[in-house]
C-alpha cells in the first residue's frame, strides 16, 4: 500500500468524520435528522442531489460501459441528462410545496397525507418497497467500494466492505440528512474534477480529440459510432452483427424515466428551503450532470487507448488508469473521488431507510407516541442495521452497474408514476395509488424471472413504469373521485406562489 495514497484517502476519510461530528450538534428532531429542517441553500441541494443520485456507478459502471462497446453507451447518458432536467424542471418545485402543504417528512409520509389513507397500506408498502430495493442498491455500493479499496490497495475483499461501512455508517449515524447533504456537496465537487481532469490530460498527450479520434479508429472505428454496437471478443473489439437496435436503444435512454420515483433525489426537493430557489438548483444540478456523464464516458473512450490488450474487470478502468498515470499523492486524491462517488449515494440510501423504518414502521406500528428524540435514535440504529444486511447482500459481489439498474428500475416504476399524477393529477385515489405502485415492483421482480419476457432484452423499468401508469388511471377512474378537502389542498399547491414558501430559514 502506496503511503502518500493511504494518506490523502486517510484525510478525506477524516474530513468526511468531522462533517458528521459538527452536524451532530444540529440534529435533535426527527426533521432535522430526515430533511435537515428544510434548509438547504440551492447550491447544498443541487449538488447533494445529483451526488447522491450518480454513486459508484459513475466512475466505475459507466465508463466501464463505454470502455466496451464505446459512444454506443452514452445513450445511457442522454437519458439521464434528460431525466435530470424533467425532474427538476416538473417534479421539484411542485412536490416541495405539496409536502409542507401536508406535512409530510418522507415520501411513504406523503403518500398517506396526499391520499388521506387512514388504512396506513399506502405507507406500508411504499417503506416495504424502499426498504427492499435499497438493500440492493447500497449492496451495489458496498461491491465497488470493495472493488475500490480491492485493486487499489490490494486489501481483501471483505476487508474493504468493513472498511467502507464503518465509514460511511459513522457520519450517517451522526448528522443524519445535514450530515449527508454536505457531504454530498463535498464529494460531487471532487467527482466532476476527477472526471474532467483524468481524461483531459489524457487527451492532451494524445495530441488533442483528433489524435484521440484517430487513435480509437484505429482499435475499431466503430467505436466512435452511436449508432453502431460493439463488443469485445478475444481481446479485441467487434463490431455487432445487428450494428443498431431500437429495443437497446429505448432499454438505455430508459434511465432517465427512472429519476420520477428516487426517493434519495425526491427527499432533496422536499429539503430545500424554499420553492424559489429550485430554478437556480436545477441550473447547478443540470450542469453538473451533464459535465460529469460527459467526463465518464471520456475516462471510457481514452482507456481504450491505454492498454495493450482489453482488460478483465472494464469496471475498474478508471482505477487502472489513475494507478497507471499519476504519482501517489494525485492518484490518492482521484482514488477518494471514487469513494465519494460511492459514499455520496450510499448514506443517502440509509438515510432513507431508517426514515422508513422509523417513522412508517415502527411509529405508526409500534410506538405512536415516540417522541422526537426517541425517534432520531431507532432512525440511528436502523442505519446499522440496514448496513449489516448490505454488506452480507456485497459479500458475494456482482456487477456494480447490474446491481443499480434493479434497484433503479424498482423506484422508477414503483414510484415514478405515483409521484407524477399525485402532483398533476386531481382526480388520482388512494386505491389507484396503490395499484400503481404494486403493479410497478411486481413489474420489476417478475420482468426478469420469466425467460419469454427477459429474453425480449427490454429494460424492465419500462413495461414497469407504463403498466404502473395504466394501473393508477384505471382503477382512480373505476374508484370513487376524492373528497372536496383533498381537491381544495391540490388547487393550494397548484396555485400557491414559490415567494410564500418557508422564507424564514436562512442559507447553512
Amino acid at each position: 500500500m502506496n503511503t502518500a495514497t493511504m494518506i490523502t484517502f486517510t484525510v478525506y476519510l477524516i474530513g468526511m468524520l468531522g462533517i458528521g461530528l459538527w452536524t451532530y450538534k444540529r440534529t435533535n428532531t426527527i426533521s432535522d435528522y430526515f430533511l435537515g429542517g428544510r434548509s438547504l441553500n440551492s447550491w447544498v441541494a443541487a449538488m447533494s442531489a445529483q451526488a447522491s443520485d450518480m454513486s459508484g456507478w459513475l466512475l466505475l459502471g459507466l465508463p466501464g460501459v463505454i470502455y466496451v462497446s464505446g459512444l454506443n453507451g452514452m445513450w445511457i447518458a442522454i437519458g439521464l441528462a434528460v431525466g435530470t432536467y424533467l425532474n427538476w424542471q416538473f417534479v421539484a418545485k411542485r412536490l416541495r410545496k405539496y409536502t409542507e402543504v401536508v406535512n409530510s417528512i418522507t415520501i411513504p409520509n406523503y403518500f398517506e397525507n396526499r391520499f388521506k389513507d387512514s388504512t396506513k397500506m399506502l405507507r406500508i408498502i411504499s417503506a416495504v418497497t424502499i426498504i427492499v430495493f435499497f438493500l440492493f442498491y447500497a449492496s451495489s455500493g458496498m461491491v465497488a467500494g470493495a472493488v475500490l479499496f480491492e485493486q487499489a490497495f490490494g486489501i481483501d475483499y471483505n476487508m474493504a466492505l468493513f472498511i467502507g461501512a464503518i465509514v460511511i455508517v459513522s457520519y450517517t449515524f451522526l448528522g443524519g440528512f445535514l450530515a449527508v447533504s454536505l457531504t454530498d456537496f463535498v464529494q460531487g465537487i471532487l467527482m466532476l474534477c476527477a472526471l474532467l481532469f483524468v481524461p483531459a490530460l489524457i487527451i492532451v498527450s494524445l495530441g488533442g480529440l483528433p489524435g484521440l479520434w484517430n487513435n480509437i479508429g484505429q482499435v475499431n472505428v466503430d467505436l466512435l459510432d452511436i449508432m453502431k454496437s460493439v463488443g469485445i471478443e478475444e481481446n479485441s473489439w467487434i463490431t455487432n452483427a445487428t450494428s443498431f437496435s431500437i429495443i437497446g436503444t429505448v432499454s438505455l435512454l430508459a434511465w432517465g424515466v427512472g429519476y420520477f420515483g428516487q426517493p434519495h433525489i425526491l427527499t432533496r426537493f422536499m429539503s430545500i428551503r424554499s420553492a424559489a430557489e429550485i430554478p437556480k438548483a436545477r441550473l447547478i444540478a443540470v450542469v453538473w450532470v451533464v459535465l460529469s456523464l460527459v467526463g465518464a464516458g471520456l475516462v471510457g473512450i481514452v482507456a481504450i487507448t491505454q492498454f495493450d490488450v482489453p482488460i478483465e474487470n472494464p469496471e475498474s478502468v478508471f482505477i487502472l488508469l489513475v494507478q497507471n498515470l499519476f504519482n501517489p499523492w494525485i492518484a490518492g486524491i482521484l482514488l477518494a473521488a471514487i469513494l465519494a462517488a460511492i459514499m455520496s449515494t450510499i448514506d443517502s440510501q440509509l438515510l432513507v431507510s431508517s426514515s422508513a423504518v422509523a417513522e412508517d414502521f415502527y411509529k405508526q406500528i409500534f410506538r405512536k407516541n415516540a417522541s422526537e428524540k426517541e425517534l432520531v435514535w431507532v432512525s440511528r440504529g436502523s442505519v446499522i442495521f440496514i448496513s449489516i444486511v448490505a454488506v452480507i447482500l456485497a459479500k458475494s459481489g456482482g456487477n456494480v452497474l447490474e446491481l443499480v439498474s434493479y434497484a433503479w428500475a424498482g423506484f422508477g416504476a414503483a414510484f415514478g408514476p405515483v409521484i407524477i399524477l399525485s402532483l398533476f393529477w386531481r382526480r388520482m385515489t388512494k386505491n389507484g395509488a396503490l395499484a400503481g405502485m404494486i403493479t410497478g415492483a411486481l413489474t420489476i421482480i417478475l420482468w426478469g424471472k420469466i425467460e419469454i419476457l427477459n429474453n425480449i432484452g427490454l429494460y424492465e423499468l419500462v413495461p414497469g413504469f407504463i403498466l404502473a401508469w395504466i394501473a393508477i388511471v384505471i382503477v382512480s377512474l373505476i374508484d370513487k373521485a376524492p373528497s372536496f378537502e383533498i381537491k381544495e389542498e391540490f388547487n393550494r399547491v397548484v396555485n400557491q406562489p414559490s415567494d410564500q414558501q418557508h422564507e424564514h430559514n436562512k442559507s447553512l
